[in-house]
């Protein structure tokens, strides 16, 4: 059976990774965005309690 013969896939695997690791991975990181996050107060609003009139 050729699918218990793991040397063809393993390396096609390692292979695989290799390229994922070293090319997609920097460039996906390079990407700078337009709006960088600011930080958010910690100061919670003041909320009011909703009347139910039914």
């Amino acid at each position: 059976m050729p699918q218990l013969n793991p040397a063809p896939w393993f390396a096609i695997l390692v292979f695989s990774w290799l390229v994922f690791l070293t090319i997609i991975v920097p460039k996906t990181l390079n990407h700078i965005f337009p709006n960088e996050p600011s930080a958010q107060s910690t100061k919670t609003p003041k909320t009011n309690a909703w009347p139910w009139i039914w």
